[in-house]
């Protein structure tokens, strides 16, 4: 109809049914107003740098990366985790909601079911942006819970995305003993996160 739309993910573009024509460079400014659009180059001292969290955690699973989805990106994430760090277990289980992609890629290359063994508080707000430990932990109490059924007695593998402090770690293990998981295995798809972009 004419209209244009900027979005930072791709997947905006699909619910209102736009076109993605291409990326924002860096360096640039789009200017939209009545008379259409320009593309302003305000500095030519940019490199492209992607950063390493919006295909690990912040991207929603149906938006591509500069033409990479960010779903099979997950995936291919927990299939080499699962190469590489191999473990007997009954089950996967993906931390809710950006591990499940790579929960699902584990699980295929381990030869193991891929089972929702944690459910998510669709109402928590991110966790680790908090701005003291206890506020964090009262968080990840208040946004995570066992699927007792599922994890009762098994040997399980959670696949998390990352881990920036550990409290997410230390209170799903917990949850899970709880709910009476015999061993919990943690695994995390990405490297270490040890310095800010």
């Amino acid at each position: 109809n004419g209209a244009y739309v900027l979005a930072s993910e791709t997947c905006a573009l699909d619910v209102v049914g736009a076109e993605l024509v291409r990326n924002i460079r860096p360096g640039e400014i789009i200017v939209v107003n009545d008379h259409g659009y320009k593309i302003v180059q305000y500095t030519n001292k940019t490199q492209l740098a992607i950063c390493s969290m919006e295909y690990i955690y912040f991207a929603r699973p149906d938006s591509n990366i500069y033409g990479v989805n960010v779903h099979s990106a997950r995936k291919r994430m927990g299939a080499r985790l699962a190469e590489e760090s191999p473990v007997d277990a009954d089950m996967v289980i993906g931390v809710p909601n950006s591990s499940l992609s790579a929960a699902s890629g584990y699980a295929e290359a381990a030869h193991l079911p891929n089972e929702m063994g944690l459910i998510k508080n669709q109402y928590v707000a991110r966790t680790f942006i908090q701005p003291t430990q206890e506020l964090r932990e009262q968080g990840v109490r208040m946004k995570l819970s066992a699927v007792r059924g599922v994890v009762r007695g098994k040997r399980v593998i959670v696949i998390d995305d990352s881990i920036v402090r550990g409290t997410t770690s230390k209170r799903i293990v917990q949850l899970l003993k709880e709910a009476g998981a015999a061993e919990v295995h943690m695994r995390i798809s990405s490297p270490p996160l040890k310095y800010p972009c």
